[in-house]
């Protein structure tokens, strides 16, 4: 039986349609219960419907609070019963009821090389700091915005003519790669938390977590 998963979104889903792809492939066993978003026009509420995914939006704009929000969204959720929640583009920082509902079994990716550049604008931040090389990390997600512990990451050379739009398209390739890849650590009984450490094999992983050598130069 394929394992339950429902992933959130809020804009274009590419990460998602990474996941669809291999699950159709047969390299990924997972259940995609449903894909949920906080806008409506999210191109990836799409991509899910063409693969007869049930969709949902909940607009963030319509509740008081974001408590409130956090609490609708886990009833959506819930309701699939989900063992693995998948954060592809989801642009909302979550509560700590929320995250703590969720410890162990929901997962993000970021586009830096945590604990480098957390929050927004990555990109832009590294070519601004001079850095020679910039990547994107899998990781566990806590109430600490992008603190969680890392599970694996992907690096790219930066070049003296990349832009911010020129690094976030050789990011975004890494990302198709090494997500799909976490879930499926993940879903197969790899990849745990145990007491805020993240654990492949039953082996501690360092602080940064696995590094994935197949990247892009």
């Amino acid at each position: 039986m394929s394992f339950p998963v429902v992933v959130l979104i809020s804009g274009s889903g590419s990460n998602l349609q990474a996941l669809i792809d291999q699950s159709l492939q047969g390299d990924l066993d997972i259940d995609i219960k449903a894909v949920i978003s906080n806008k409506a026009s999210a191109f990836g509420l799409e991509r899910a419907s063409k693969a007869g995914i049930p969709t949902h939006s909940l607009d963030h704009k319509q509740f008081e609070s974001r408590e409130a929000f956090d609490q609708a969204l886990m009833q959506v959720i819930d309701q699939y019963q989900p063992k693995l929640v998948v954060l592809a583009g989801f642009m909302r920082i979550l509560t700590e009821q929320f995250t703590r509902h969720y410890e162990g079994r929901m997962l993000n990716i970021h586009p830096s090389l945590l604990p480098k550049y957390k929050g927004l604008n990555t990109h832009q931040r590294a070519l601004e700091d001079g850095e020679t090389e910039h990547g994107v990390s899998v990781h566990f997600v806590t109430s600490e915005l992008d603190g969680g512990a890392v599970v694996l990451q992907a690096a790219t050379d930066v070049q003296a003519d990349d832009t911010a739009d020129s690094l976030a398209q050789k990011v975004h390739t890494l990302e198709h790669i090494i997500y799909p890849l976490s879930v499926k650590w993940f879903s197969t009984g790899r990849l745990t938390l145990e007491n805020g450490i993240a654990n492949l094999d039953g082996q501690a992983l360092p602080t940064t977590g696995m590094r994935y050598h197949n990247a892009l130069t």
